[in-house]
């Protein structure tokens, strides 16, 4: 339990439901879609439509989604990939003939199909008790009408401000009056209230056919890209079978790739040998430690995660407890690993949502158009703003993630789900882009390893190894800032804190429900 005369919140406690996410209006939204007889799919699908209109910078129905489920809080967890791929003429060759010499971070080679409307309709369909209609109405009345921006949503809406004036139809929506909006100030977008009405009347049609494919489309392709109508009408999410890795007793499932969920897994296998639960949850030595595993994980997810409908990755070989001994065995737990190669992993923002309803339908539930505002690019009629997840493409064409025709890039954004002996445990996310494996682990450690309940475990201190340096958040301590010095370490402030999570976490015993939210983003848990 936390110290109480320190500033903080107490974890979410009920018993029939529960929500948490990054958003007020997304928490409250999913739990009156619960309240009213829908089940966690619904109320997870609910929140993220709201989330698409009220955190525009993080995510939208111009992006995709990933969905780890566990009906009536079985041990057997579903997956869904719902990321969007390559348009049907997007060849290396193309782009190497053309001088690209990779994917840009924004413009229409960065746009992948849209992944998530799809996939929302077809999980409505196999396990809501709701149709798309009812899952899009509070959207709908946010977008229509207005809503408040909320103060962490601002602060990202205004670093973009440069990417956002380089398209008209962007700049017309998101800077109104030629500025992003301030938190308290009240923002509609009329035109995206109309494609989801569409959408609501259409289901998937209303998005991936008609006027609005062919919004998207026009404007893609007048700025030079290869997406046609044929791409957006054909695309299809896949029910998929998760990879999963055991510790401590507790089973830990993630998306297959082309995610890069496996990455948290392999973190998990090195660091179960270390037995870090006898050391300072917020020293040196356990951070030391987690950063090393991060950085061997790292290296293996940049090498030989693709899509596996083109290429074949070495899965079970990489979840091995062989492999992970022998990953093990190259950490110095006085010195960092000097001979790995540098890698930068670019942040992202995402939107998480973790729920359970009273049947205990357990859902860990992602989405995102990956940098703020994605590419940039808005459809001029829908308002609809698309994703850049093309830019993770590599160009090399003997990399198991290069651009192919059809084929999903390799993908940042992995819900986590927890089960124990059979049963859900716990939907659980962090987001951050790159940063993800290292906050599903960091999380999972500070709760199994050291004891932390959920909202003390989402609250503490976090690090992450990226671009040859460490970024420390202000609450590391100097003493564990200056142990990481000695051990080698370059450390450094971030920007903006790292990550931002959600979970809800079922005691089967008690019947009652934990719920924790990140207070790194403006959101809450909420249950009844």
């Amino acid at each position: 339990m936390r110290d109480l005369q320190f500033p903080g919140r107490s974890p979410v406690r009920a018993t029939e439901g529960m929500a948490a996410t990054s958003h007020p209006l997304a928490t409250l939204a999913a739990v009156d879609m619960l309240r009213a007889g829908g089940n966690a799919m619904d109320a997870a699908i609910t929140a993220a439509a709201v989330q698409a209109v009220v955190e525009p910078q993080s995510t939208g129905i111009g992006g995709d989604c990933f969905v780890l489920y566990c009906p009536n809080g079985g041990g057997d967890v579903l997956a869904f990939n719902g990321s969007g791929r390559a348009p049907a003429a997007a060849n290396v060759d193309w782009y190497l003939e053309k001088g690209f010499d990779r994917i840009p971070a924004g413009g229409p080679h960065s746009v992948t199909v849209p992944g998530a409307v799809d996939a929302w309709c077809r999980l409505l369909e196999d396990h809501g008790r709701k149709g798309i209609a009812d899952a899009l109405a509070p959207a709908i009345h946010y977008a229509e009408h207005g809503y408040v921006v909320h103060d962490r949503v601002a602060f990202d809406w205004a670093d973009p401000e440069t990417d956002l004036s380089a398209d008209e139809h962007a700049a017309r929506i998101f800077l109104p009056g030629g500025r992003a909006p301030v938190a308290g100030d009240v923002h509609r977008q009329p035109e995206l209230a109309a494609t989801l009405r569409k959408i609501a009347r259409d289901g998937r049609a209303g998005f991936y056919e008609g006027e609005t494919a062919d919004d998207m489309v026009s404007r893609l392709q007048a700025l030079g890209g290869l997406h046609t109508l044929d791409d957006f009408a054909s695309t299809r999410g896949d029910y998929t079978t998760p990879v999963s890795t055991s510790y401590h007793g507790y089973d830990i499932h993630q998306m297959p790739p082309n995610n890069q969920g496996l990455t948290a897994l392999l973190m998990l296998n090195v660091l179960s040998g270390f037995l870090p639960g006898g050391l300072d949850p917020n020293g040196a030595e356990r951070l030391h430690l987690e950063i090393e595993a991060g950085r061997l994980a790292y290296r293996d997810r940049d090498n030989l995660v693709g899509d596996q409908d083109h290429v074949a990755v070495p899965v079970k070989e990489l979840l091995s407890r062989d492999y992970a001994d022998r990953l093990r065995a190259e950490i110095d737990r006085d010195r960092a690993m000097t001979r790995l190669p540098r890698v930068a992993l670019p942040g992202s923002d995402t939107v998480y949502i973790s729920v359970v309803d009273r049947d205990r339908n357990a859902v860990s539930f992602i989405n995102s158009t990956y940098f703020s505002f994605g590419s940039g690019i808005v459809g001029p009629k829908t308002g609809i703003v698309l994703q850049n997840r093309g830019t993770s493409f590599r160009l090399d064409p003997r990399h198991p993630n290069c651009i192919a025709p059809g084929k999903r890039p390799m993908h940042t954004i992995m819900p986590g789900m927890v089960t124990r002996s059979g049963r859900a445990l716990m939907p659980f996310g962090v987001m951050g882009g790159g940063y993800q494996p290292f906050g599903h682990v960091h999380l999972l450690t500070n709760m199994f390893d050291f004891g932390m309940d959920p909202q003390e475990a989402m609250d503490a201190p976090r690090v992450f190894y990226n671009d040859d340096m460490v970024s420390a958040e202000r609450s590391v301590s100097a003493e564990a800032i200056e142990g990481l010095r000695r051990r080698g370490h370059k450390v450094t402030a971030p920007y903006e804190p790292l990550g931002g999570g959600q979970l809800v976490l079922i005691d089967w015993e008690k019947g009652t429900l934990t719920g924790a939210s990140d207070p790194r983003k403006d959101g809450m848990a909420l249950g009844y």
